[in-house]
């Protein structure tokens, strides 16, 4: 009489199947040529189709089916590359038309000028503002909408103290009372906000670029590019008696 075979417990036999799955993943990747010495057995395996329709294809189809399915990805991939490579490309001419409107421009009156006809016209920036903490004595005279001169010891500063303390400009959506206080007559709704400060840890001041989007500037995106920028609208408006030596 043959004895029973004892009764495994349910989590016991999972955790058998899974040790012999992973004998069996182990013994076939150190053994790449099994199939060519049992080519009987990888004509007879049938996997579900992909589709999930319930039909089977051949391990051969199934692995074509897989080289292709990375082969889009690959192609998505460098696609991705090739436009992110692209944008790079007109960001850095955008700041070059920047650099050379600004070595152009005479006077402070001029600079400013040029910094907002490249943000309008090269960023396609439409709502945007210079908090400026010093500027040249002709600036203190301008009167902007985009414009405004600010103590150091600003109220509504204080409330970007870790950013000029990063030194980094920071994107993403800010607080009611921050978006309240750099843009009180925007014309449209601020859905998010690039927040850049200018000079060494916000001794310029800073420029906030808002955008109707809520994810047009959102805290994953690199700031490189806006780094640059808020160097070289620094370096034209700094009243500091260095910079203007």
């Amino acid at each position: 009489m043959t004895n029973p075979q004892p009764k495994l417990d349910p989590k016991t036999a999972v955790k058998t199947a899974r040790t012999d799955e992973a004998s069996v993943a182990a013994f076939l990747a150190g053994h790449a040529d099994f199939f060519d010495r049992h080519p009987t057995l990888l004509a007879q395996l049938r996997l579900p189709h992909a589709r999930g329709d319930g039909s089977t294809v051949s391990l051969v189809e199934r692995q074509v089916d897989v080289l292709r399915e990375k082969a889009r990805e690959f192609d998505l991939r460098l696609k991705t590359l090739v436009e992110n490579g692209r944008a790079n490309d007109a960001l850095a001419e955008k700041i070059q038309v920047l650099a050379r409107r600004l070595i152009h421009a005479r006077s402070a009156r001029q600079r400013l000028g040029a910094i907002e006809s490249s943000l309008r016209e090269d960023f396609g920036v439409r709502e945007f503002v210079l908090l400026l903490t010093r500027a040249d004595a002709e600036l203190a005279l301008v009167e902007q909408r985009y414009l405004r001169h600010v103590p150091m010891d600003d109220a509504g500063l204080r409330s970007f103290e870790s950013l000029f303390a990063s030194g980094r400009p920071r994107c993403g959506r800010v607080r009611d009372q921050q978006r309240e206080y750099l843009f009180p007559a925007a014309d449209t709704t601020i859905g998010s906000v690039a927040l850049v400060p200018l000079g060494l840890n916000g001794s310029v001041g800073l420029m906030a670029i808002g955008s109707p989007d809520v994810d047009h500037f959102n805290p994953t995106m690199s700031t490189d590019y806006l780094a640059r920028i808020g160097e070289l609208i620094a370096a034209a408006l700094d009243a500091a008696p260095d910079a203007r030596a």
